[in-house]
């Protein structure tokens, strides 16, 4: 009996018969690995790649939370209290323009229209109060076409009226007081007397 760890050769292999060498090996055949074993080779696989597909999964997500676009405020509808027209902005440009109109809020074009009337020499709240009263206007004609049918002809009526107190119909009334206030021609008596006294002292032939 071989002591324990010593290989035991077939007598075939004895110092006659030498042991082959590696050419004589690579010429066997491979023998197939066992199921189990390739079970756990495919289980290991298998786990390697679940877990260098979460370790870049990690990654993605970190680099999208890193270049992610700051949230975009709310918005909500704001009535223009000129022209009435509702439009879209967030908290933040509403008290902007209620900070600069006086704290009414107007749209954009309102808004352009008051920076036409400050370049008229008026200051801002002059300029917002003329163009409201002209929206208002606007706003009250369009309602109620009668109405602006009604201005009309008051209008016409009045400047008739003008040109009927003048000398002249084309005159203004600044005219007309410019004329009153140039000195006529001073005049001592009438003259109809003399001419009564002259048709009695004239004698008909008979």
């Amino acid at each position: 009996m071989a002591p324990h760890g010593d290989v035991i050769f077939n007598n075939s292999f004895s110092r006659a018969n030498p042991l082959p060498n590696a050419t004589c090996f690579s010429k066997l055949p491979l023998l197939p690995l066992p199921a189990d074993s390739l079970q756990r080779t495919r289980s290991d696989i298998t786990f390697e790649l679940s877990r260098v597909g979460m370790e870049e999964l990690k990654g993605r997500h970190t680099d999208h939370q890193q270049h992610q676009l700051p949230a975009i405020s709310e918005v909500e509808d704001a009535k223009c209290e000129c022209c009435g027209m509702s439009e879209e902005c967030t908290a933040e440009y509403i008290d902007k323009v209620r900070n600069k109109f006086a704290g009414k809020w107007i749209c954009g074009l309102c808004s352009e229209a008051v920076k036409e009337e400050v370049e008229k020499d008026k200051t801002w709240e002059e300029a917002l109060s003329a163009h409201m009263s002209a929206c208002a206007k606007f706003k009250r004609i369009r309602a109620f076409p009668a109405l602006a049918q009604a201005d009309a002809m008051r209008q016409i009526l009045k400047k008739g009226t003008l040109r009927a107190m003048s000398l002249n119909p084309r005159d203004s009334q600044d005219s007309l007081a410019r004329k009153m206030a140039k000195p006529g021609i001073a005049r001592s008596s009438s003259c109809i007397p003399a001419i009564t006294q002259d048709f009695k002292d004239l004698k008909l032939p008979n």
